[in-house]
């Protein structure tokens, strides 16, 4: 049996990361969130992450692993790595894999981080919160099963990320490159298994349980039953509905795992700012991109890239990042950003496409070039909700250009995906 594993990174500390069901050691660098996480990790320490049997690079299996033999590769990697003694950082269905190896072995942990982690999988009168077992492999039969290689896990795992097309590629290259439908099917089947509730008292190593307060996938009483029944545990809730760290202020979780880790955090702290936040993008731009093939396609996008940028340059806004066939940018007004925006769409006519923009003024984190938040998130939903060539705004916007001449017609409330509440949306004319 051959296990794929990697080591990188810099320090004192071994740590060694546990993952969940979708694991592949090097496709996760070629997803720029994951790369980032990662590269923070070994920032100050000596990471040490694997594909378990069966799953990535390692050696197909002809049956899922057991909680057991998934003992085996970590204790194998550690040893094949030089690591006589480790941080464990358990991710989703790596948590009670890490807390049987804490257990079995406290010779060799150090410390653990478990994140989105359960102590068991399914329904018990005296564990709730999952599903129950026939429930479960209904939703798995139903929803996941067949869409598997498709990226539809996005909607669950990273929420906030369900209309990015960026993000849904690489969630569908992942889950294709982890296991086939069948080897899932086989896993799906021992995770309905799981229950180390017994043998979580028994683990004396400092603990931290990260969760966040609005999981999709697993609920935050999960975590909360982690950290009241293990011995030294700490619980820290984080905000948002992702499962997974990546997206949703990753620099948060990250400072409070190396704070934990090593007793002082390096992640800068984000400034913040007030801005109003412009998302753009090509509406059917892949059907348009087939119907006018590589050449002409190319020719078009790069005459929209040139509009954009010059429209942004009009208006005092500021390109964040582009993906090609959308754009994010900042403004310090709202009213500027109404007006580029609907500057690009006009320029879109003549190129023979059809562009949509969103914006809502809210506070973001600034990390460099970067921006991040709530805000972000809520004018990327905006976007997802308009029409072709059509600017749509939240209320905020709305409200902070009372008295500019702008014209808007009522759109409606909707519910934003990953955001709470009820949004009152408004196209500007």
């Amino acid at each position: 049996m051959h296990v794929a594993y990697q080591v990188f990174g810099e320090g004192d500390l071994d740590l060694v990361l546990v993952t969940g069901f979708v694991t592949h050691i090097e496709l996760i660098w070629e997803h720029e969130p994951a790369a980032r996480l990662l590269q923070s990790l070994g920032s100050f320490a000596r990471v040490i992450q694997f594909d378990r049997r069966g799953a990535g690079l390692s050696d197909p299996v002809a049956t899922a692993p057991t909680l057991e033999e998934r003992m085996d590769d970590v204790r194998a990697v550690m040893d094949a790595a030089g690591s006589e003694r480790a941080a464990l950082v358990g991710v989703s269905e790596g948590v009670p894999m890490s807390i049987m190896f804490a257990a079995t072995y406290p010779e060799r942990v150090q410390s653990m981080v478990l994140i989105g982690g359960m102590a068991r999988s399914t329904y018990a009168d005296d564990y709730p919160w999952p599903l129950p077992v026939e429930a479960l492999m209904e939703s798995a039969g139903e929803f996941v099963l067949p869409y598997w290689g498709q990226g539809t896990m996005v909607e669950v795992v990273a929420p906030s990320q369900a209309e990015d097309a960026d993000a849904r590629a690489w969630f569908a290259r992942i889950e294709r490159a982890t296991a086939s439908p069948g080897m899932l099917a086989s896993l799906a089947q021992m995770f309905l298994d799981i229950d180390v509730r017994d043998v979580v008292p028994t683990v004396h190593v400092p603990t931290l349980v990260l969760h966040r307060r609005h999981d999709r996938l697993v609920n935050v009483r999960n975590g909360r039953w982690l950290a009241e029944h293990l011995p030294d545990a700490r619980l820290v809730e984080l905000p948002g509905s992702d499962h997974s760290l990546l997206y949703e202020e990753p620099e948060s979780a990250l400072g409070e795992v190396q704070e934990f880790l090593t007793g002082a955090r390096s992640t800068p702290t984000p400034d913040r700012m007030l801005a109003t936040v412009l998302f753009t993008d090509i509406v059917d731009s892949t059907k348009t991109a087939t119907e006018l093939g590589d050449r002409r396609w190319r020719e078009v996008l790069e005459g929209h890239q040139r509009a954009v940028r010059d429209a942004l340059a009009r208006f005092d806004g500021r390109e964040v990042k582009s993906t090609g066939d959308g754009f994010l940018a900042t403004f310090d007004g709202p009213a500027r950003g109404i007006h580029c925006a609907r500057a690009i769409l006009d320029s879109s006519d003549p190129l023979g496409i059809r562009v949509r923009a969103g914006l809502h003024t809210g506070e973001c984190e600034v990390m460099g070039d970067d921006i991040g938040g709530i805000a972000v998130h809520i004018a990327a939903r905006v976007s997802a909700y308009a029409g072709a060539g059509e600017v749509l705004v939240s209320r905020t916007v709305k409200d902070l250009v009372a008295g500019s001449g702008i014209v808007f017609t009522d759109r409606g409330t909707h519910e934003l995906k990953g955001v709470p509440d009820v949004w009152q949306l408004y196209a500007a004319g």
